[in-house]
């Protein structure tokens, strides 16, 4: 364990599916205080109460175990605690699989630490209005799966001052998986707006792991990456005052530059000078960012004001199905070629076969990411047709899939390579509540 005048973070996910590599590599080797995984988006979170509700004891990340069995016994070693939103929407069911992951390991007396009281589903009725856009719960048509208020470092806080190695949690606001360690370790007050203004950019930073470390930055020729295969994850030395350097081990791929920080420190942005959390109204607008050495960037001058009077919660629905038909087209004219498949399937699935749900046609390689902008395609380009369906109607679903691969025969010539899938399908909006609506508890498990 490090100095109390430093505390050394790690972040070992930045998203649900991220890579479990650099996380063992942090765990091993990263001398860190706390090892972080934040594995929680808003569809990832109502797929989470769609499991839950097909077997009790599922709901938390897919990944947990494979990531447990990588990290735990290190951390353990090495006095690193671990603070996560893996457990989704069944966090003691996680905690459960990690005590039992922890005696398989022999990690006897490893204590785990279950926090509760995100699931707000009680709360919300057929009236909740939505604070995204017009509308309530009722008339969006389709089954709510379940309902979570982003908690902040209250809720953690009782948790790790009762000593866990492993703090466990459904949704919790990312920034405040990191803040809360430093809130315990500094003794910093929960209205300290400064310091938790500063505490929120390290977490903001860190919070997309590898994004801060070349991950998703890297453009050949304009902005290069070295050994981007092998890039690692953030490590965040965050001094007392708030004040950071945002590093990475030194011999793992990546980079750690003011370009790549500036990029994450405006990640999800929308005012600077009001990004919104349940602890502090961060104020990132007075923020110096310095290069003080190679893969080492220091951060100072964020601050904050007093935090909201309200709550987001994210409302999941049932979306029912999502289908996905794909077939190519490729030579001399595939433009015009794919066009026509297009309209052939538009006219069969709306006007013959009357479909209901949301249908998209896009022609990959032609306009499926810039659908309204206007981008030179080769006629002999390679180009995809990609058919989706959403709806609550299998049947609809099948019948889509079907009409795309009747292509191969029915439609342009020189269409192949034809793949369907069904996936289940989530749907969500956001709502605010009182601050006073909440109340999280935590249960301790031990090895």
């Amino acid at each position: 364990m490090n100095d109390i005048q430093t505390i050394r973070l790690g972040c070992g996910a930045g998203f649900s599916s991220d890579r479990l590599g650099p996380a063992v590599d942090l765990a091993q080797r990263g001398a860190l205080d706390y090892l972080i995984f934040e594995c929680i988006g808003e569809r990832t979170m109502a797929f989470g109460h769609r499991d839950r509700m097909l077997d009790p004891a599922r709901g938390y990340n897919p990944q947990l175990r494979a990531r447990m069995r990588g990290v735990l016994a290190h951390c353990y070693a090495n006095g690193t605690k671990i603070v996560t939103n893996m457990g989704v929407a069944n966090p003691r069911a996680a905690a459960l699989l990690i005590i039992e992951i922890a005696r398989e390991l022999g990690l006897t007396g490893l204590k785990v630490a279950c926090v509760e009281g995100d699931d707000v589903t009680h709360l919300i009725g057929p009236d909740t209005e939505f604070m995204d856009h017009p509308g309530a719960v009722k008339d969006v048509g389709l089954r709510m799966v379940g309902a979570n208020v982003y908690l902040g470092v209250e809720a953690l806080l009782p948790a790790l001052q009762a000593g866990a190695d492993v703090v466990i949690a459904g949704r919790i606001a990312d920034p405040a998986l990191f803040l809360s360690p430093l809130v315990h370790r500094f003794g910093w007050a929960l209205d300290d707006w400064t310091a938790l203004g500063r505490g929120t950019l390290a977490g903001h930073l860190m919070e997309c792991g590898m994004q801060v470390t070349g991950g998703y930055f890297a453009d050949p020729g304009f902005k290069d990456v070295p050994r981007l295969a092998d890039c690692g994850f953030p490590i965040a030395e965050v001094a007392a005052d708030g004040s950071f350097v945002i590093t990475k081990l030194d011999d793992t791929g990546g980079c750690v530059t003011p370009a790549t920080v500036k990029e994450q420190l405006l990640y999800e942005v929308h005012d600077p000078a009001a990004y919104l959390t349940p602890d502090v109204t961060a104020n990132f607008r007075g923020v110096s960012v310095t290069e003080i050495g190679t893969d080492r960037v220091r951060l100072t001058g964020a601050d904050g004001s007093a935090r909201p009077e309200k709550l987001k919660v994210t409302i999941g629905f049932d979306g029912g199905f999502l289908g996905e038909g794909g077939i190519s087209y490729a030579g001399p004219n595939a433009r015009a070629r794919a066009t026509l498949a297009a309209e052939v399937i538009r006219e069969r699935l709306t006007r013959i076969n009357r479909l209901g749900g949301d249908l998209r046609i896009d022609l990959v390689g032609m306009n499926s990411l810039h659908q309204t902008a206007e981008v030179p395609v080769s006629d002999s380009a390679d180009i995809r047709l990609h058919v989706a369906l959403r709806s609550t109607d299998r049947d609809d679903i099948d019948m889509m899939l079907w009409e795309v691969e009747s292509l191969l025969c029915c439609g342009p010539a020189g269409g192949g390579g034809y793949r369907g899938q069904v996936t289940p399908c989530v749907v969500t909006h956001s709502c605010l509540i009182a601050r006073d609506q909440t109340s999280p508890t935590f249960e301790m498990f031990v090895a």
